[in-house]
């Protein structure tokens, strides 16, 4: 089987970050091509992502309203194995964390215990922040000191969300693998965990296909929207269609944006620009 790869810069990502999208993409396609594992190859697309300091994922996260960065990252492949991190600090790169957890009988850890587990393998100190991410913080504490934080369910109308990338892949053998890195988005409490890293919200692989998305976490996991694209695509829709479908769940206000892969091919739906990178033309049976 042909091997397939889709990255994504997060749902208001737009040109300008349109060439991490690429290179990320590449550096997967250079796995898959050598005959590695659709696995393997999200993790090394993702590390790009995560080492692109535009991105809101690994440097460059986008700080809490006490100034820390607590980012998240999961994996996922065909046989419903998978590996998560949420809250996690002091790391470079959360999904070699994931990737790390997958490995084990567990599925998800989270907050100091996953740093711990980090450091127990070898993952060293890093910081990442960078001055951009202490500039919004500025912005956001100032938003809040002035009044201008929208009410509750009003919100996500005026935050900028760009930022969690994402990869999808398909290898040789015809095994799916999904995986998604974030740090999360403006006005964060402590400890806040998004969808990125739960299992049928912000990803899913099963052996018909793998999801991931982007957007508002909250509205993502109150609709298990990745699982809910996958189901689609398992019933034998196209994954186009299954991830149009996904995205006509929401409102236009609520930021949303999907990547999916199957064996007949790839989907892409995002009420946002997206910046995407898809190794091959889209075919649609």
């Amino acid at each position: 089987m042909r091997p397939l790869l889709l990255t994504h810069c997060g749902a208001g990502s737009d040109a300008s970050v349109q060439d991490a999208a690429e290179i990320a993409g590449m550096r997967g396609m250079e796995v898959l091509n050598r005959g590695g594992r659709a696995l393997d190859a999200v993790v090394e697309a993702i590390v790009v992502l995560e080492d692109d300091p535009r991105l809101n994922a690994g440097t460059g996260s986008r700080m809490r309203v006490d100034g820390r960065i607590q980012m998240d990252a999961a994996l996922m492949a065909a046989n419903l194995e998978a590996g998560c991190v949420a809250a996690i600090e002091g790391v470079k790169n959360p999904i070699r964390v994931a990737r790390d957890v997958f490995a084990t009988p567990h599925v998800l850890l989270v907050g100091d215990d996953a740093t711990a587990f980090a450091r127990s393998k070898g993952h060293a100190v890093f910081d990442p922040a960078t001055p951009e991410s202490r500039r919004r913080l500025q912005e956001s504490l100032a938003k809040i000191r002035e009044g201008k934080l929208p009410r509750y369910a009003r919100k996500w109308k005026t935050v900028d969300l760009h930022g969690t990338v994402g990869a999808v892949a398909r290898d040789r053998r015809g095994r799916f693998a999904a995986g998604s890195s974030t740090g999360g988005t403006a006005f964060m409490l402590p400890g806040r965990v998004g969808d990125s890293p739960i299992v049928g919200a912000g990803l899913y692989a099963g052996p018909k296909a793998a999801v991931t998305v982007t957007g508002i976490g909250e509205e993502i996991m109150k609709r298990v929207l990745s699982k809910f694209v996958y189901d689609r695509i398992a019933e034998g829709r196209p994954p186009q269609a299954a991830a149009n479908r996904g995205l006509s769940l929401f409102p236009e206000d609520v930021s949303i944006g999907i990547i999916a892969v199957s064996a007949g091919g790839w989907g892409e739906a995002s009420n946002r620009d997206m910046a995407f990178f898809a190794s091959s033309p889209r075919r649609t049976f």
